[in-house]
């Protein structure tokens, strides 16, 4: 029985995404490796939800490594997408009123499903609870074909970044 979804996966084409990576970057401070979104499916600012999209290759940084012969994407990196996901959305709609948005939490993780190369990866993120200056709470779930593979919640923080720039070391 198939799982029903954060957001009606009949609402965006994959094939043709809303938001490139160059977008993501205007919003998301990750670079080289440690980008996990291709692109942006899905927006909707009534329900405070969004889709994107991770395409994973044979290139991904933890390939040779987790685990060799058998390449699974590792739970932490999947987590990390959902991340970016929720911080793109609550950047680029100023949800949280900080220059940056960090991991707060995380509630009912649950892996469903293994993710490997070759797999396109649909992230699902629906806002539940948005305090200014203070935290954002997002439902999340992580899609490959019809599997659910991943869920939970996600809380995201405001990142002083002023503070962790001016530090003397």
């Amino acid at each position: 029985m198939r799982q029903e979804t954060l957001i009606d996966l009949s609402l965006f084409d994959v094939d043709q995404p809303i938001a490139s990576l160059e977008e993501i970057r205007q919003y998301n401070p990750q670079r080289h490796e440690m980008e996990q979104l291709t692109a942006i499916l899905y927006e909707d600012l009534e329900d405070h939800c969004c889709a994107a999209v991770k395409d994973l290759s044979e290139e991904e940084f933890w390939v040779r490594g987790h685990m060799p012969g058998m390449p699974l994407m590792p739970g932490v990196v999947m987590l990390e997408a959902v991340a970016q996901l929720s911080s793109y959305f609550t950047q680029k709609h100023d949800l949280l009123g900080s220059e940056m948005v960090g991991f707060g939490g995380l509630d009912n993780v649950r892996f469903r499903g293994v993710v490997s190369p070759g797999d396109r990866l649909i992230l699902l993120v629906k806002m539940v609870k948005t305090r200014r200056g203070r935290m954002i709470v997002a439902d999340f779930q992580g899609v490959v074909g019809d599997n659910v593979v991943l869920e939970g919640t996600l809380r995201g923080i405001p990142i002083p970044v002023d503070a962790l720039t001016n530090r003397d070391n």
